[in-house]
């Protein structure tokens, strides 16, 4: 029986340049792994992989293509300073708030996009803001 998920991979064209604008970005922390040095992107007891497209040794889904992931983070923070700080670092909000159903009910996101064109969620289920 499935009990969470352990981590997630993204296929990255650039697994530098990808893993320094979620560091920025999102503030994730960067950790080294494995003899070859792969990267990974933690937060929490969370991780996200992150695959050189093309990448030898490296078993991957059946098409190898950057920005196909759909992911959705939560937040406590309140979405307009996540928003606000987005904008600082030049990324677009493309849409947010909005109202939403996750996992555990009703919430509130935002969505915009990383380096590859991944749609990134960031969501809050004690959001006090009015969805937009």
């Amino acid at each position: 029986m499935l009990i969470g998920i352990d981590h997630i991979v993204l296929n990255c064209k650039d697994v530098e340049y990808t893993a320094d604008w979620y560091e920025r970005v999102l503030r994730l922390k960067r950790e080294v792994f494995g003899p070859e040095g792969r990267i990974a992107l933690k937060f929490g007891n969370q991780k996200i992989n992150l695959r050189p497209i093309g990448a030898k040794g490296w078993l991957s889904g059946e098409k190898e293509v950057a920005g196909s992931a759909d992911i959705c983070f939560l937040t406590k923070e309140t979405l307009s300073s996540v928003a606000s700080r987005l904008r600082e670092e030049g990324v677009e909000v493309i849409l947010g708030p909005v109202e939403r159903t996750g996992s555990l009910g009703t919430m509130t996101s935002i969505y915009f996009r990383d380096p590859d064109g991944s749609l990134l969620e960031i969501a809050s289920y004690s959001e006090t803001e009015t969805p937009m």
